[in-house]
C-alpha cells in the first residue's frame, strides 16, 4: 500500500491483497489473494472473491458480485443503473433514494476481456468468456464464449 491509493475504513480486505497506484476503494469487500491493478475504482456493497485478477483502469460499481478466480481485463465497466438521469422529473438532482441500484454477479472462474461493458442485472456465468469490446446486455451461460455488440453466443468452452 502506498500514500496514492484511497482505502476507506469501512473497507474489508481479505489476506495478501495486492493494491496498486491510484486505487479507489470505498464500502466493499474484496477476498483473500486478489490483486487490484492501477487506477481501478470499487464502490461500496462490491464484493470480490478470492484470487481475482482486476487489470488497471476498471469500475467496479454497487451492486456488482465477482466470485472466486474471476478475471476482468483492462478498461472494464460495470453499470448498475438502468435508468441513468441525473435529474428527477421536477430537475432536482438524484439522490440515492431516487433510483433503484442493478445487481450483476460474474460466477467462479469467468473471464472478462478488456474494454467490455457489462450492463446491470445481468450473470455471468461459471467459467464463461466474455470478448474484449462487448456490451453484454444479458445473462451468460457457464461456459460460453460471447463477443460483440451486443454481445453473442460464438462457442461454448471445450
Amino acid at each position: 500500500m502506498n500514500s496514492f491509493v484511497s482505502i476507506a475504513p469501512d473497507v474489508k480486505l481479505g489476506r495478501d491483497v495486492k493494491v496498486f497506484n491510484f486505487v479507489n476503494l470505498y464500502g466493499c469487500e474484496i477476498d483473500d489473494e486478489t490483486k487490484l491493478g492501477t487506477f481501478v475504482e470499487v464502490q461500496k456493497n462490491a464484493k470480490i472473491g478470492k484470487r481475482c485478477k482486476i487489470s488497471s483502469h476498471t469500475f467496479i460499481c454497487e451492486g456488482v458480485t465477482l466470485e472466486d478466480e474471476v478475471f476482468v481485463g483492462h478498461s472494464v465497466v460495470f453499470i448498475n443503473d438502468k435508468d441513468p438521469y441525473s435529474t428527477n422529473a421536477d430537475g432536482s438532482l438524484k439522490v440515492d433514494d431516487d433510483w433503484e441500484c442493478g445487481k450483476t454477479i460474474v460466477r467462479r472462474r469467468a473471464s472478462i476481456g478488456s474494454n467490455a461493458t457489462i450492463l446491470c442485472g445481468v450473470e455471468i456465468g461459471e467459467g464463461a468468456l466474455v470478448g474484449a469490446g462487448a456490451v453484454v446486455t444479458k445473462d451468460v451461460p457457464a461456459g460460453a464464449v460471447v463477443a460483440g455488440n451486443p454481445a453473442k453466443l460464438i462457442r461454448r468452452q471445450r
